[in-house]
């Protein structure tokens, strides 16, 4: 019950995660009225008072279009227009100012961590590039005229959420006009004595629709929950992929790996609460395969009678009885194959003047040098199996005889007859 509960946990945590990763909104509209006030660009900019502009009735509006690559950063298109008038001891004029534009913006709320004590307030920064309409009004030295200029823009953007499809902005913008050819009150023109020809300041307040139906915008996405959630699906992961391990049963006896003493039981023979094979007399030999051994060879072992005459334990060893079988291409012996050489062992404990040698061969599945090579390694297994097993190394020879062709190629079962290693008894 807690496996499945620790799942369930991990399943909720990972579909948290992705819908804090995917589930908000892009798009947003907004829509504002400005305010303009030039900078430099004048006819005489040392007479600040004569010509400088006036705030009142410097009124216009702008609309833009924002996407949003993720939470921390998008791009903005915009455009404005602004009326600039003359100030309260200005000569009279009238210019009309408009303005198309590309920006990159910057989520600086998410990014300073704004959403961790606040949800209604948020900080965007802007920067980009665009072109500047300049038209100049009635009653100046170059009326009706239209100047176009490259210009370069820098702003920031406070937020206030109203609601999850609406927030409240404010602006200010500082943009730079790269050649204006005339100045901002018409009279003057060939205004390039500086490296930005005149620059402006608007003062923006307006509305932002988000757009789409999520529940919340980019804006506003809670990057600590994210993060949180992050660490723990983490975690979690990582305390599963440790459970996974621990789970596995490799030699298959019922016992998890983490719990067992000895993972690599042979399949099908009986063992503790520990994984270990069950060995009463310690001779290295697993009880249950013992016992089958015995029974299986007490009738071919017997001596006693002409029914048996020449059926005797060394006379089917070297006819090929009892084999050594191993699975494709492998060094591995199967595991039913400990019951031969478990024989075999028994045997030479028995008969300690006797010496045997050990003969492998592979089917033939592959070129002729390999299977050679394979065969010996077979053999050489073998070999040392029986030596762990107590037989001494003086009384054991091994050889490889290469590729065994005695069976059909094509019969997968046959070829498994002639994966083996046989005995040969001196």
């Amino acid at each position: 019950m807690k496996k499945i509960t620790f799942l369930l946990s991990c399943i909720l945590a990972s579909s948290m995660i992705q819908a804090q990763e995917t589930e908000y909104n892009h798009w947003s509209i907004e829509a504002g009225v400005n305010m303009s006030e030039p900078g430099t660009g004048y006819s005489d900019d040392n007479s600040t008072t004569l010509y400088n502009s006036s705030l009142t009735g410097s009124i216009g509006g702008e609309l833009g279009v924002r996407y949003m690559i993720n939470e921390k950063f998008g791009f903005k298109l915009g455009g404005m227009y602004s009326q600039i008038t003359e100030g309260d001891n200005s000569l009279p004029f009238e210019t009309t100012y408009y303005r198309a534009n590309l920006e990159g913006v910057v989520n600086l709320g998410s990014i300073l961590g704004f959403r961790e004590w606040t949800q209604r307030f948020n900080l965007l920064g802007h920067a980009g590039a665009g072109v500047a309409n300049i038209k100049l009004g009635d009653n100046v030295t170059f009326a009706d005229e239209d100047d176009f200029s490259a210009m370069l823009m820098v702003g920031v953007t406070p937020q206030i959420r109203i609601s999850d499809h609406i927030a409240f902005y404010a602006d200010m913008t500082l943009s730079g006009n790269l050649s204006q050819t005339y100045s901002w009150d018409g009279n003057r023109a060939d205004n390039g004595d500086r490296y930005f020809d005149g620059n402006i300041a608007t003062f923006a307040a307006g509305i932002q629709i988000y757009l789409g139906k999520k529940e919340k915008h980019a804006d506003w996405v809670d990057m600590t929950t994210r993060k949180e959630l992050t660490q723990e699906i983490d975690s979690l992961s990582n305390r599963i992929a440790e459970i996974e391990t621990n789970m596995i049963d490799s030699d298959q006896d019922g016992v998890p790996n983490y719990l067992d003493r000895e993972p690599n039981t042979m399949n099908g023979v009986a063992t503790d609460t520990k994984g270990v094979a069950v060995d009463k007399n310690n001779n290295g030999v697993p009880d249950e395969i013992e016992g089958s051994l015995d029974k299986r060879y007490a009738k071919a072992s017997s001596t006693n009678g002409a029914a048996n005459a020449g059926l005797n334990v060394k006379t089917l060893i070297n006819e090929g009885y009892v084999n050594v079988y191993f699975e494709f291409n492998s060094t591995k012996p199967e595991t039913y194959s400990y019951e031969a050489i478990n024989y075999l062992v028994k045997y030479m404990n028995n008969n300690p003047s006797a010496q045997a040698e050990l003969i492998g061969y592979a089917d033939e599945i592959g070129n002729a040098t390999y299977n050679m090579q394979l065969s010996e390694k077979r053999a050489k297994k073998v070999h040392d199996i029986l030596i762990a097993s107590g037989v001494s190394a003086d009384r054991l020879e091994h050889r490889g005889e290469g590729i065994d062709s005695s069976v059909d190629k094509s019969s997968k079962e046959a070829r498994q007859l002639v994966r083996r290693v046989t005995f040969r008894l001196k």
